[in-house]
């Protein structure tokens, strides 16, 4: 069978997902980089891969797989003892529930493509950017934070094993990091993070790690 092949974005935080979930699962793949900057993603050959123009879009299993949380979920169903996702019904529930609130209403408003329009129509600049992503990357992890508080989380967001809402809870927390967004008064989120961090396959799946397209 042939190598599955990511192709992502190093600062893509759907990419940063993906890339976490097959080092935790231990599938070993090829990167290819779709620079954003450069519009790679929107280009013919990228839309033949996602019709969307996103990233990621995962070659495997014959397959060639887009969405992130919709590779993490395949992978977890295809992968014994993945475990990405709970045991029971209600825990996958609260699992999903976390991984929306910031896949579905954080990141939709602080993707690449909507505060370019935004600032284009206000024709906003750096600062305008910037307080566009700490207000809405802050107000959607004080309700994360809030989601944790129901006393189901343990090292990690579900428990104490890595599950999907971890993988999205990391590289939002990164991003709030790059953009100044103050998340220091959510000690939960913030311990949780600190955990992945010592772990090699979140570590090894973050953008610094990575890196840029090279040129």
């Amino acid at each position: 069978m042939e190598k599955p092949v990511l192709y992502d974005y190093w600062r893509s935080s759907a990419s940063y997902r993906v890339r976490i979930a097959l080092n935790l699962l231990g599938i070993a793949y090829d990167a290819v980089a779709i620079d954003l900057l450069a519009k790679a993603h929107i280009a013919e050959e990228h839309r033949a891969r996602n019709p969307q123009g996103l990233v990621p879009a995962l070659a495997i299993d014959g397959q060639m797989l887009t969405q992130s949380l919709a590779i993490i979920e395949y992978l977890d169903e295809t992968r014994p003892t993945a475990g990405l996702l709970a045991a029971d019904a209600l825990g996958r529930a609260r699992v999903r529930t976390l991984s929306y609130a910031i896949a579905m209403e954080i990141h939709p408003v602080c993707n690449l493509s909507v505060i370019s329009d935004v600032m284009q129509r206000t024709g906003g600049g750096d600062a305008v950017r910037s307080d566009w992503m700490q207000t809405y990357i802050r107000k959607g992890l004080v309700a994360f934070e809030a989601l944790l508080g129901d006393g189901k989380s343990g090292l990690f967001c579900h428990g104490d094993t890595p599950t999907m809402a971890d993988l999205c809870l990391v590289p939002q927390v990164y991003n709030a990091k790059r953009w100044g967004a103050d998340i220091s008064d959510l000690p939960l989120l913030n311990a949780i993070c600190d955990h992945c961090a010592g772990i090699e396959a979140f570590a090894a799946a973050h953008p610094d790690r990575v890196g840029p397209p090279a040129k």
